[in-house]
């Protein structure tokens, strides 16, 4: 990485001006606010340094800055409706898109990050409200949310992994998701092995029992037993695929009107310091990153956001601490009478609900996109609804199961990442970033969506994927090959040895610590971060600012992150006792 041998022949900010006109240029296809064409010149790109910070081939810095820009056109717009006020002036800083893509590398609690020891002691300790007694009682919560060791186990933890199959050169990404059971077990292997240990060990019990299946034999097991998991392909593979031929023909992201006998519902009044979405309701139905990224930008503009998780369901309790910024979270059993009533108590009053669940799962229990904007017709106030998913809506693969590193594997990005290092082998990319950019566009789509409610009234639904965030990013063009030979001899010994079994906290690991060494200055919490006592956790919490900046609106949360579960299933969220540092 490093300073470019020619820093003029290559600009990131003239590319995040290329690729946000190409998304401007989609403007129709996107339904972006029809004011969005006068509010885009006012989006400036800015930078301390024109340098490419990320050890990977493709232009993720520039396009995410580009999504950034569209995100803060639309949230002008919002903005014109609340005061009349246009011609607002929108800075990105490419630093800042930067750290939003591997916030939770940068995130801390108690002054701990996610790969330092004892910060897990600094996770435990959450607390809920009881739901089966007359009045609500807040109880100890010892144990953490990685209720299955699918994370904290590092055997099971290689359940989620690249492997090489059978075939010679075929690699396929098998994914215990965050129970890890199914696929150790459908693979022949125990699901509990406490004498693996050490990771070579691990890798080598596991992609032995791999090598034993073709791609096509892993495929019929994945598809029995209902597990995420795919195939390396190549881009030029993939996009040859009925479902890569279909998906390649969709818009980064869709907006669809699900009913319009509702009348327009302008915007709530704002308090005196304008915060674009103030007074609106966010329900918050996700697990891990790219979904609570969306509720956590919409958090940021000034919606009151409720995250709402089930007490029997594992999640990964580090992706909280910056996750969960800004929010209420609460614990609710959707199965359950008790939940179910709480629940609907809750969708009476909701603005927008974000689900991060596999495409049908909210249908199976009555609250999908189309039941629910039924609901919104009845009660006279359209409903917001807003779908992430790994493989899109439409196509064969449509209904899959997967996560970040499903869609670089399936996409071809991770075969671009394993090239890149000059590896004849897939390597999935350091950080979340795919899901960190999938839930910028889900942002967006919310914003959108809000924007038609409040000038043409109608329910709306926003559909948004990990893998049209890749398609993308090819879009966008990976770096020219001399920008690539120049970052390829900045690469440390370390990041040069990883390989298509390590794992991709592995890469992110020996990806940071380059990184810090390089670019010092991307490290500067003081700048880039911003702290918060949170009651919740008993410690200050950092995290990574918002990106945005719009000329006289407010952004930013009005209290600091806590664990799943932790507050009454209640829109009333009072005062709490968080406070900026």
């Amino acid at each position: 990485m490093g300073s470019l041998s020619d820093p003029t022949s290559y600009s990131p900010v003239k590319e995040a001006e290329r690729i946000f006109g190409l998304l401007c240029d989609q403007a129709d296809q996107l339904d972006l606010p029809a004011s969005f064409t006068g509010i885009k010149k006012n989006v400036m790109f800015k930078t301390d340094s024109d340098r490419v910070y990320f050890p990977i081939p493709f232009k993720e810095t520039e396009t995410t800055s580009a999504l950034k820009g569209v995100e803060g056109g639309v949230a002008s717009a919002l903005a014109e409706l609340r005061t009349g006020k246009r011609n607002r002036e929108i800075k990105i800083d490419l630093e800042k898109a930067t750290s939003f893509l591997f916030q939770s590398y940068l995130a801390t609690v108690g002054g701990l990050g996610k790969q330092d020891e004892g910060v897990k002691l600094k996770l435990k300790g959450s607390v809920w409200f009881n739901l089966f007694e007359p009045c609500w009682i807040l109880i100890y919560n010892p144990e953490d949310t990685d209720l299955l060791q699918a994370q904290s186990n590092p055997y099971r933890r290689m359940s989620a992994n690249l492997y090489e199959t059978k075939e010679p050169g075929r690699y396929y990404h098998i994914h215990g998701s965050l129970e890890a059971n199914t696929t150790l077990e459908m693979i022949g292997l125990q699901p509990f092995r406490p004498d693996l240990k050490d990771h070579d060990d691990i890798v080598m019990v596991i992609e032995s029992a791999v090598k034993s299946f073709t791609v096509h034999e892993l495929e019929d097991l994945n598809a029995k037993n209902k597990q995420a998991g795919v195939e390396a392909m190549k881009y030029r593979d993939f996009i040859t695929t009925p479902h890569g031929r279909t998906n390649t023909k969709q818009p980064p992201w869709t907006i669809t009107c699900l009913e319009s006998d509702s009348a327009p519902v302008p915007l709530p009044a704002s308090s005196e310091k304008p915060r674009i979405l103030e007074g609106i309701k966010v329900l918050e139905v996700c697990r891990i990153i790219a979904g609570p990224t969306v509720a956590r930008i919409l958090g940021e503009y000034g919606a009151d956001v409720l995250k709402v998780t089930s007490p029997h369901l594992s999640d990964v309790p580090f992706f909280q601490v910056d996750g969960n910024m800004g929010k209420h979270t609460t614990d609710l059993d959707l199965k359950s009478p008790e939940g179910r009533k709480i629940f609907e108590q809750l969708l009476a009053d909701v603005d927008i609900i974000v689900d991060g669940y596999r495409p049908g799962a909210f249908d199976k229990l009555g609250y999908g996109p189309k039941a629910l904007a039924e609901m919104g017709k009845k009660r006279g106030k359209g409903i917001i609804y807003v779908n992430e998913n790994c493989f899109g809506y439409e196509g064969e693969w449509a209904n899959r199961a997967g996560w970040q590193q499903i869609a670089d594997c399936v996409t071809g990005v991770a075969w671009a990442q394993g090239k890149f290092i000059d590896l004849n082998e897939p390597m999935v990319p350091p950080f979340p970033i795919s899901d960190y950019r999938t839930g910028c566009m889900g942002a967006i789509a919310a914003l959108t969506c809000l924007y038609n409610r409040s000038t043409r009234g109608g329910s709306w639904h926003g559909k948004v994927s990990l893998l049209q965030y890749d398609l993308l990013l090819f879009t966008a063009g990976q770096y020219s090959p001399a920008v690539q030979d120049q970052l390829r001899k900045t690469l440390t010994p370390e990041f040069l040895a990883l390989k298509h079994s390590h794992s991709v906290d592995q890469i992110s690991k020996t990806a940071l610590a380059m990184m810090r060494k390089e670019f010092p200055a991307l490290f500067d919490k003081s700048k880039y971060c911003e702290t918060w006592f949170s009651e919740r956790y008993g410690e200050d919490v950092c995290a990574v600012k918002p990106v945005v900046e719009i000329e006289g609106v407010e952004i930013g949360w009005v209290r600091g992150s806590r664990p799943n579960g932790s507050d009454a299933p209640s829109w009333d969220f009072g005062k709490g006792g968080d406070f900026k540092r």
